[in-house]
């Protein structure tokens, strides 16, 4: 019977260390909310949010900042989802990579729902305080890793695969009050952060040669690569 190993699964930092260490930075700030009160958390979200204010006046320190929050109690579910949809892509294609699918996600989905309502505040087509609202989190970078996973999952399980994504992104808008624009904008941002991982980095993982390899046990990324030349050819 082939022996366990608990790298094998679960985050590690010598075997996942962008999954492993990511998840030690948003414990970290998790708890650091707890210390500072509920008054200097909140402004402190405030700063880190990349609403249409944050993104007009500090786009990059936004853009960083609201990627290391969670603003709320939920870091065992986003331990438990990284260890099921982040750590299983960043052992076939390695730490930098995986950081470049998510910070992608991250990047590009905020940018192509925060941008229009930006638009449409200087028009006047929305009020300014549209620009403020509170958006921070890991959601947008999460949900393009796990679009990225589909085509790493063998052909049988892709459909569910996507599926899943699908559900759990309407399962978020409806408990996230649907009937309200910050609602509908996150959920576009999910969508679309979800096939940019889907659609945008299918080709790329198609040439590094690891589609199709999940449920089988991840090679060591830098195996992966002598893979991807011969499958190119």
């Amino acid at each position: 019977m082939p022996r366990f190993r608990p790298s094998s699964v679960l985050p590690t930092p010598d075997g996942t260390p962008f999954t492993f260490w990511y998840l030690m930075v948003l414990l970290a700030t998790t708890g650091l909310q707890h210390l500072l009160g509920q008054n200097v958390s909140a402004r402190l979200l405030e700063l880190a949010s990349t609403d249409a204010h944050n993104l007009w006046h500090r786009p990059v320190m936004s853009l960083i900042s609201s990627a290391l929050w969670l603003g709320n109690d939920g870091w065992v579910v986003y331990a438990l989802i990284f260890t099921l949809a982040v750590a299983p892509l960043e052992r076939r294609i390695g730490a930098g990579w995986t950081f470049a699918v998510f910070a992608s996600g991250h990047v590009l989905a905020t940018l192509a729902t925060e941008l229009p309502v930006m638009v449409a505040i200087g028009q006047g087509l929305l009020p300014r305080t549209d620009g403020r609202w509170l958006d921070i989190g890991v959601s947008y970078g999460f949900f393009a890793t796990a679009g990225a996973l589909v085509p790493v999952l063998a052909r049988r399980f892709r459909v569910w695969g996507v599926l899943g994504i699908e559900a759990g992104i309407m399962v978020i808008y409806v408990m996230d009050a649907p009937e309200s624009l910050s609602a509908l904008v996150t959920f576009a941002g999910h969508l679309i952060a979800a096939h940019i991982g889907m659609l945008g980095w299918s080709r790329w993982l198609r040439r590094r040669g690891v589609t199709a390899t999940l449920p089988r046990p991840a090679e060591p990324a830098h195996r992966a690569r002598p893979l991807a030349r011969s499958a190119a050819r």
